[in-house]
């Protein structure tokens, strides 16, 4: 169950930046905007591309998906490497501090981590179960304190922490030959299929696709990567 509420990180790759930055991650990988999902527009992207993040409001329709989804997922099984870096959400409206650890924890052979909080907790959350890594997420007040500054800041009107939030921010990487989709409020991770580092962006985007078709009414949805600074 979540616990403390916090005010959500704003999808602004500035503010998420000095967020990564603040936690040890050099500046030569930084957040861009996505600023399409049609081919001419991903090529805008600066490459390699290490992770896909995408802000999305939660409906009925994700609710449903979600729930169908893990119920095929539970009685036909999928493969899931071992490498993966997965944990809950436990934290309220932190899904995109979760969705940044997510992407630089898939990523730590090519993401040189200076010393200081995010290295200490994937070090410490490298062995425990995705659960675990929720409630050491809690504990980790580098961390907490570093999202609640940078909360504050990229906001035209910060809300409080007790303001209704009704969007959630997930991930994708690759990872030995498949794509990931890591959500910390689902039960697991979600096998997408074969892509490579190269075809990540593209097989990503084909994934918020199904986001935006499932919610056709609605237009709130927001695509940022963590890529090689230009």
């Amino acid at each position: 169950m979540a616990t403390e509420t916090l005010i959500p990180l704003e999808s602004n790759p500035e503010v998420m930046n000095k967020f990564l930055q603040k936690l040890g991650v050099p500046s030569k990988w930084n957040i861009v905007d996505v600023m399409g999902l049609e081919p001419e527009m991903l090529s805008w992207v600066p490459r390699p591309v290490l992770s896909v993040m995408l802000l999305f409001p939660v409906s009925d329709a994700y609710e449903e998906h979600k729930q169908k989804e893990e119920n095929e997922i539970l009685s036909k099984g999928q493969e899931v490497t071992n490498n993966i870096f997965y944990m809950k959400q436990n934290i309220s409206n932190a899904c995109g501090t979760v969705a940044l650890v997510h992407s630089v924890a898939n990523n730590t052979d090519k993401i040189n981590l200076t010393d200081g909080h995010l290295k200490k907790f994937l070090d410490e959350a490298k062995p425990l179960d995705a659960a675990a890594r929720g409630t050491l997420l809690e504990k980790s007040e580098g961390i907490i304190n570093a999202h609640k500054e940078l909360a504050q800041e990229g906001q035209t009107n910060t809300p409080s922490a007790e303001d209704p939030v009704n969007h959630h921010f997930i991930t994708f990487v690759h990872l030995d030959g498949a794509l990931y989709e890591l959500d910390g409020r689902k039960a697991f991770p979600i096998n997408h299929g074969p892509t490579t580092p190269d075809t990540l962006l593209e097989d990503a985007a084909k994934v918020c696709k199904q986001f935006i078709a499932r919610d056709p009414n609605e237009v709130r949805f927001t695509v940022i990567a963590l890529t090689e600074a230009n």
